[in-house]
């Protein structure tokens, strides 16, 4: 019988091969012509004739296979990103050095709670002067949720090393920390802070949880491949009454017993056992006192069918290492987020403070004109009821101010919560935080680019999709395993030992009784040498099998790990239109956002020389302070947009980078850097230019605001 024939199984090709992690992936432009593939069926499902059915098929398959095909998402580069030199998916020790280091535990370095040195640099005369490229270095730096990342990929390591051992995984976790709230400039929007990490948080690479499981590691499993080395040390002493002249007398047996084991990836594993006793005995019926015995037995047994080949043994490595490169990626994505949730709130600060300065010179403005309607009513030439009008305007923009700084506050302290790893230093809480760079309308690059180029490039920067795709390598690994294990057990097995025994002669052993004493006498070198002199041997051959009758639970778990691996393929289907909708709405959103930044400029420069004409015409008595304090609003009105619409755009441009995932070139942030948690060259964010210069706005320190003013009595007319 010829088990290769009769269990081989055919090994279905992926339909997402390729290069770089053995899978292809058909463009989503397949939708479209799926659809139509869809209508014609469905016509052909009215026509009697099979034959016309099965053209229809055909011609299906054949539109479908010539899809082109969309690109591979590039690897992240580097690969095996470290916090420090050590690789922990290799012993600490091992052979080369100290191997009894391999018992002792492993010291991991204690997390840092101190603020980088970048930060204390930046603060000058009790203010913290920021630029965006500083919030992103001191964010690579202190931020908590890149410092938790980085512990994954250690720990993403050590599932390496666990699977060399044999054992089944744990997991490695890669959950991206999102819900980092704070870049709303409004202090009613629900959250703020940095966000939060929770223990073993959940990714693509992460062992199974939760009620619904799934089948990943199905199979069998593999051998043990670190080779272990155990051993039996008893002495015993034992004194039995004797009921007959036979039996009885007192006995001393020392053993000293050894096995070592090992499993090979090629399904095979050995055992060599060595037992040794040391036996005396004082019954005259004993041949030999003290009695040596020292025996082996090497057997070999390997498995035919079911956990046989090297693939299904190593199937949890490879798993092991597609998880750690998910891990690499899901870093990657994690710096991604964090620099834009960074950014976003940047520009939210830039938005608060140049609000702060609006407010003020509105209120500047008001009091001005309820200071001239004043004195124009001392000297009688402005009625009462035009300088309460003006008090009332006084009294509405103080109010705003309050409200406006008590935002720019709330936003410094996000902005602190995002860059700094230690807030209990009372100076840094009380230092206001100035920004210093003011977002450009120079056009970029990617505004004009084609959409499909746009399309094209973040298929093959997103980490998602290369998660995505490792995830579908590692459900094949399971469907693999799955497969395997629906084989019967069939494992033939071969051994071979031997015996050999010395001793010295029983003084009390009687010639006459037993006919004969001892003949061999020796120590124990002689019943060593008997052993292995094949005079005793001990040798056979054997199979064992385990045929389950129904094969149910094997059949299911077959059967679900390829609906996964099915589902899977969908979902990758499925991201890449999602990642496609996502780049052509953030290409729309910022050409929008642009237009609109230049028409809000538009009507702050009118409404601004509407109001210095206003106050002209109120000098000449052509106007009313009604009119002034209108005009004053609708300035106020024209900055709070152009300064909405400015943040929209920057924090627009910054969302476009990160669907392409390209913010790290753009900006000139290094992975290994990232991932060492030290900067060694701050970022450099295109399209910036200086703030220009300006009143720095009276800010009260945190938990206090300005007092509103008292209004002021105002005279009665004449």
């Amino acid at each position: 019988m010829h088990f290769n024939s009769i269990f081989a199984y055919k090994r279905e090709k992926s339909e997402l091969m390729g290069q770089t992690f053995g899978i292809k992936k058909k463009s989503s432009k397949r939708g479209s012509l799926q659809a139509a593939a869809v209508v014609l069926l469905g016509l052909s499902a009215g026509m009697p004739g099979p034959a016309f059915a099965q053209q229809t098929q055909q011609s299906t398959d054949k539109v479908l296979r010539d899809l082109p095909a969309a690109p591979v998402p590039t690897p992240t580069e580097p690969l095996n990103l470290r916090p420090s030199s050590r690789d922990f998916s290799k012993p600490y020790a091992g052979l080369k050095g100290n191997p009894f280091k391999t018992f002792g535990p492993t010291s991991i370095p204690n997390a840092n709670f101190t603020n980088s040195v970048r930060l204390n640099d930046l603060v000058k005369d009790g203010k913290i002067y920021l630029s965006l490229s500083d919030a992103l270095a001191l964010a690579l730096e202190n931020n908590y949720d890149i410092a938790i990342a980085r512990y994954d990929l250690d720990i993403a390591d050590t599932d390496i090393l666990r699977a060399k051992s044999g054992n089944l995984l744990l997991g490695a976790p890669s959950g991206l920390v999102t819900g980092t709230l704070g870049g709303s400039s409004s202090t009613l929007s629900t959250g703020g802070g940095p966000g939060g990490t929770s223990v073993g948080s959940g990714g693509a690479g992460s062992g199974t949880s939760g009620l619904s499981l799934t089948t990943n590691g199905a199979g069998p499993l593999p051998e043990a491949f670190d080779p272990t080395l155990t051993g039996q040390l008893q002495f015993d002493h034992a004194s039995q009454p004797s009921p007959n002249f036979f039996t009885g007398g007192t006995s001393q047996t020392n053993t000293y017993n050894f096995a070592y084991n090992q499993g090979f990836a090629t399904g095979t594993a050995v055992q060599f056992v060595f037992d040794n006793t040391y036996a005396t005995n004082t019954n005259a019926f004993a041949t030999y006192s003290p009695q040596l015995n020292a025996n082996f037995k090497l057997t070999v047994t390997q498995h035919l069918l079911q956990g046989a080949g090297i693939f299904v043994n190593n199937r949890f490595i490879y798993q092991a290492i597609n998880d750690r490169r998910i891990t690499d990626s899901s870093f990657r994505q994690q710096l991604l987020y964090t620099v834009n949730q960074v950014e976003n709130i940047y520009w939210a600060l830039v938005s608060s403070y140049e609000d702060l300065q609006a407010k003020e010179r509105a209120l500047e403005q008001s009091k001005k004109v309820a200071a001239d309607d004043r004195k124009q009513l001392e000297i009688g030439t402005m009625a009462p009821l035009d300088v309460v009008t003006a008090d009332s305007s006084v009294a509405a923009d103080q109010q705003s101010l309050i409200a406006s700084q008590s935002n720019l506050n709330y936003q410094q302290q996000i902005i602190k919560q995002a860059i700094a790893r230690n807030l209990n230093d009372p100076a840094l809480v009380a230092a206001p935080v100035i920004p210093t760079d003011r977002v450009s309308l120079d056009e970029l690059p990617e505004e004009k680019q084609p959409i499909e180029e746009l399309v094209q490039e973040a298929f093959k920067q997103r980490p998602e999709l290369e998660q995505a795709v490792l995830t579908l390598k590692n459900d094949e690994i399971t469907v693999k395993g799955a497969r395997n294990a629906l084989l019967p057990i069939i494992d033939v097995y071969g051994y071979y030992g031997g015996s050999g025994l010395s001793g010295s002669a029983n003084p009390k052993c009687d010639p006459a009784l037993l006919g004969s004493c001892a003949s061999s006498i020796g120590g124990y070198g002689t019943a060593l040498q008997f052993a292995f002199d094949n005079s005793s041997p001990d040798k056979g051959v054997g199979v064992n099998m385990t045929i389950p009758i129904r094969n149910r639970l094997a059949e299911s778990q077959q059967a679900r790990s390829l609906m996964e691996y099915r589902q899977a393929q969908l979902r990758l289907e499925q991201l890449y239109t999602q990642i496609r909708m996502q780049v052509i709405n953030a290409q729309f959103a910022l050409t929008n956002d642009r237009a609109a930044v230049l028409a809000a400029e538009a009507s702050q420069k009118f409404n601004a020389q509407s109001l210095d004409a206003e106050q002209k015409k109120l000098h000449l008595g052509a106007s009313t302070t009604a009119l002034v304090l209108q005009q004053s609003r609708n300035l106020a009105i024209a900055e709070n947009s152009l300064t909405s619409s400015r943040a929209a755009y920057a924090q627009a441009r910054a969302s476009l980078y990160q669907l392409l995932a390209t913010t790290l070139q753009h900006y000139g942030i290094s992975l290994d850097d990232s991932a060492a948690g030290v900067v060694k060259s701050a970022p450099i964010v295109p399209g910036l230019e200086p703030a220009k210069p300006s009143k720095e706005p009276t800010l009260p320190a945190p938990g206090q605001t300005q007092p509103v003013p008292t209004q002021p009595t105002t005279p009665p007319a004449g």
